[in-house]
């Protein structure tokens, strides 16, 4: 039966739209590391590259590669680890210039992915594609942690909204976030669906 995180995580990928504490365990991700705007034609770039490796692997017995552990699984959403450089944080106003962002873009893989795994799909999807920037991502292994996250629905414009009633929760219980980084989860697809219907998962660390 194929795993499906929809219905069987939904810990971690299904929260309500308010805020709610959890902890997140160590998990592993393929990820590709960028810097600028999220509508710039290298993002889009990075977007394609981190999905031919996350559907490379997916489909891995089909091309002949047999691992051991595997299981039919859809593949994860698209998360993104976003921060500012340095200079934006010297300089910064309480206004973001998306200029100005950093980020880890990020699909998480089942705990079968092994290094072997991972580069012997690289090696293959290269050959296929010829995608450059396949040769920047990297397999890791991550653990979150104590969080506060909760679903926003709406344009990403909007998240502040969302993040401050995160905070605001945070302080209550006591915990302190411990620092601006944060994590969004698509649920969406934002080619597809309306600015104001799109769904993510926002999240971010606390020191309880």
């Amino acid at each position: 039966m194929k795993h499906e995180w929809r219905k069987k995580e939904k810990e971690y990928y299904g929260p309500k739209n308010e805020p709610t504490e959890v902890t997140v365990p160590n998990f592993k991700f393929i990820s590709i590391s960028g810097e600028g705007n999220p509508n710039s034609e290298l993002f889009s770039e990075h977007l394609a590259a981190l999905y031919a490796m996350a559907y490379g692997i997916r489909m891995s017995p089909k091309k002949g590669i047999l691992t051991e552990g595997y299981f039919d699984y859809t593949v994860y959403p698209l998360e993104g680890v976003w921060d500012i450089n340095e200079e934006a944080k010297k300089n910064y106003t309480g206004k973001l210039n998306k200029d100005d962002f950093v980020y880890d873009l990020m699909i998480r893989q089942p705990d079968f992915v092994t290094d072997e795994l991972f580069e012997k799909i690289l090696k293959q999807t290269f050959a296929k594609k010829k995608i450059d920037h396949l040769q920047k991502i990297k397999l890791v292994e991550l653990k979150e942690g104590d969080c506060i996250q909760m679903l926003h629905v709406g344009s990403y414009d909007d998240e502040p909204e969302s993040f401050q009633k995160m905070e605001a929760y945070a302080a209550k219980q006591g915990w302190t976030r411990t620092s601006k980084i944060h994590r969004e989860i698509y649920l969406s697809d934002a080619r597809k669906v309306a600015p104001e219907k799109l769904k993510t998962v926002l999240r971010f660390n606390v020191h309880r």
